[in-house]
């Protein structure tokens, strides 16, 4: 149990995730409210006391990324007019982490904005996952713990006892975090080349480099939204002719065409996390989640201890992969 200074409260789209965590740790859930008026314009309410306490806010920014932004700026705001002693903004899934560059004419960093605003509102630090552009970091002048899902996705596809295990990058891109996987779980990489022409979902595979042949091959990536590059890589795996095809993702945002489009590919099991609470994945039969939020409450456990994190990048505590912690 963590002395009392410690405070972990939820947005509106943070509820479950951040009740785990607290089962986690062995703290209650901060007592707060959101309420969203007709017009759409958002209220929080922190109602208990936080004066001198260390806040930590759960809220992915993910399926309404901009009122779930700007929710999280407004208890940001409201914590530190609190008297708040820190205030950490847990963040799982960051969506706008996809903005982290000026690559054409007349265009906003994103990213770089609401590290900005984020700062601005009163976040003394930051901790998220697999940013789908790790260079985010450097956006922000507060400290960015950023954690992996890898170990604990890799512990699980590893208790699948699938042999003769190929993973598959989705794009070269993708790559050189598709190894990481492929040396934690000891096997062989492919990687597909595909050809997006344009901001919409639409891609187009032209190869896919490696051995695939006779083997069960798992498609890691991100996060996908549509499924249209999972489904895609998957079909040319089948071409090529790997036996079990699944899918691993940090992040799960499948909209509702998305999952339908999984159900009916050659994709047999997609494993997740629940860095976002997904209400269009419910009742999927292809779809396996499990919970990153051990992990995060084992981070926050070290940052409120002044104990380092950065052991968690490779490997987990037994009892972050604990199946009354790592299941629901």
């Amino acid at each position: 149990m963590l002395n009392n200074e410690i405070k972990i409260f939820a947005g509106s789209s943070g509820g479950p995730f951040a009740k785990r965590m607290c089962r986690y740790i062995g703290v209650e859930l901060g007592v707060s409210e959101v309420i969203t008026f007709t017009e759409g314009n958002i209220f929080v309410r922190v109602r208990e006391t936080v004066r001198d306490k260390d806040v930590y806010l759960v809220q992915p920014i993910a399926m309404r990324p901009n009122d779930e932004f700007v929710e999280v700026l407004f208890w940001m705001d409201a914590f530190k007019r609190a008297s708040a002693n820190s205030v950490t903004a847990i963040i799982p899934y960051f969506s706008y982490a996809k903005g982290d560059k000026k690559d054409e004419p007349r265009v906003s960093i994103r990213a770089r904005v609401c590290a900005d605003a984020l700062e601005s509102a009163g976040a003394d630090r930051v901790v998220t996952m697999d940013l789908h552009s790790p260079q985010v970091q450097g956006f922000f002048k507060k400290p960015v713990d950023h954690l992996l899902a890898m170990p604990v996705l890799c512990e699980y596809i590893k208790k699948l006892d699938l042999g003769d295990l190929v993973v598959v990058s989705p794009d070269s891109g993708f790559a050189k975090h598709t190894r990481k996987y492929g040396s934690y779980l000891g096997v062989s990489v492919a990687i597909g080349d595909k050809m997006r022409k344009s901001h919409d979902e639409t891609v187009e595979l032209l190869d896919i480099i490696g051995d695939v042949q006779g083997k069960n091959a798992v498609i890691i990536d991100d996060f996908s939204i549509s499924g249209g590059t999972l489904v895609e890589v998957a079909k040319g795996l089948k071409q090529r002719g790997a036996k079990r095809i699944l899918a691993c993702l940090s992040h799960i945002l499948l909209n509702r065409e998305g999952v339908a489009r999984i159900e009916d590919s050659p994709i047999e099991l997609v494993i997740s996390t629940d860095s976002v609470d997904n209400q269009w994945i419910r009742g999927s039969e292809k779809i396996k989640t499990v919970s990153v939020a051990p992990l995060f409450g084992e981070a926050i456990m070290r940052i409120h201890k002044r104990v380092s994190v950065s052991p968690l990048f490779d490997a987990v505590p037994e009892r972050v992969l604990d199946e009354e912690n790592l299941l629901f």
